[in-house]
């Protein structure tokens, strides 16, 4: 049997073992080969491929590069592929879980397990955001598969495949057995679909977790011990000349003040509308707010990413935002914002708005590597009226399209 084209990725790709499962099952096969792409990626593959991702098919027909594409290209060889469903209901439900298997558990999982494998840097909020966002989705699909064996009709479908080809990951990596005894239903599912045949013989067989992986910080390097310096001879140490009664120990240089702490003080107090923010519901907490705020003494900023056509992944944008607030630490003193992701993955957006103390954006905002990346619009006082309710929301994500976002305080 000919392949029908050849999927290029890394070694042991679950992605991949999607594709190949579902060909099977579909009677016609992929050819694989090894692409490494730090060294393999070059402007012929990116012409084919601009997003510049893995997996990929190439075939005479088309050229794919997301994998749920790939499989989905391999069930609809056969006609009337059981795989796909028999019934329009069937149908719907099998992409249903396939979307579910992609924006659930992928996107999520890979926010939990990619820091703790070094892959993106490894912020805590950020991991344990999406470990509670698996949660959610594994305690959803734990009780609708209380009466199931599989997800949509009697039999294996492509949606089996697309879930549990996702899952596996989880369970080699972090899925331990206290895990596992929360979602008791998901376990008995995965690993009844992961043990059959097809399953093992392009997921491997998956060794259920036992010690699940940990973020370990980087260590930090020793300094090189200085070299013995060349035998001198000693000189006699001379006895210290005593200190006269009015002369004083040397004091260290005071450290220098902010700029911002030079300013006339201010009857708003920042740490004040902290902790308003943090205790109460918003829409109480903002009335405090105008209530106190000084316009004199702080100001309001519009803050918007530049590159948002640039964005992809919504977990990925917000971890954007964890970044950029990672390099104002300088700046918990005199600043509060709120920054939100609003959109969908492949369509977002980083926006929101920062308190500041003084009338102009700071050093110790200014200063952050990530700061060019971001457009600081002041709002004027004679702007405040108009932009209540928007500000508001903001604070409170009370947005339709919000899927996230990040408090900096």
């Amino acid at each position: 049997m000919a392949p029908i084209g050849t999927i290029k990725s890394y070694p042991q790709n679950t992605r991949v073992a999607k594709a190949q499962i579902t060909a099977e099952l579909s009677g016609v096969e992929f050819k694989v080969e090894e692409f490494n792409i730090q060294t393999d990626k070059n402007a012929e593959f990116l012409n084919k491929f601009p997003l510049g991702k893995i997996p990929v098919l190439e075939s005479n027909e088309v050229n794919l590069f997301e994998s749920s594409a790939i499989a989905f290209y391999a069930a609809a060889q056969k006609e009337n592929n059981p795989l796909l469903g028999s019934t329009p209901a069937q149908k719907a439900e099998i992409m249903q879980w396939l979307l579910f298997s992609e924006n659930e558990i992928n996107t999520n999982l890979g926010g939990w397990i990619y820091p703790l494998m070094g892959y993106v840097t490894y912020m805590k909020p950020n991991v344990d955001a999406a470990t509670e966002k698996v949660k959610r989705a594994l305690g959803a699909l734990n009780t609708i598969l209380k009466s199931k064996t599989y997800l949509v009709g009697e039999a294996v479908t492509f949606a089996d495949i697309a879930v549990v080809t996702a899952l596996a990951l989880g369970f080699k990596t972090v899925f331990d057995k206290a895990f596992r005894a929360e979602f008791k239903n998901v376990t008995r599912y995965f690993t009844t679909v992961a043990n059959k045949a097809v399953f093992k013989k392009y997921l491997g067989e998956v060794e259920l977790c036992e010690t699940p992986l940990k973020y370990v910080a980087p260590k930090k390097e020793k300094k090189a011990a200085a070299p013995a310096a060349a035998a001198a001879p000693k000189k006699e140490k001379k006895e210290a000349a005593p200190k006269a009664a009015d002369e004083e120990e040397a004091k260290p240089a005071p450290k220098p003040k902010s700029k911002l702490d030079l300013l006339p003080p201010s009857p708003f107090i920042l740490d004040a509308w902290k902790r308003e923010y943090s205790n109460n519901d918003t829409k109480d907490a903002i009335k405090w707010f105008w209530e106190h705020f000084d316009p004199e003494g702080y100001s309001i900023w519009k803050v918007d990413y530049k590159y948002n056509d640039e964005l992809t992944l919504t977990f990925m944008s917000n971890n954007l935002i964890g970044g950029f607030y990672a390099r104002l630490e300088r700046a918990h003193k005199y600043a509060f914002g709120s920054m939100i992701v609003r959109g969908e993955n492949n369509n977002n957006t980083i926006s929101g708005y920062f308190v500041v103390r003084g009338q102009e954006v700071p050093y110790e905002i200014y200063d952050a590597a990530d700061y060019g990346s971001y457009n600081f619009q002041k709002i004027e006082p004679s702007q405040y009226e108009e932009k209540k309710d928007e500000i508001f929301k903001y604070f409170a994500w009370d947005f339709e399209d919000c899927v996230d976002g990040k408090v900096f305080k």
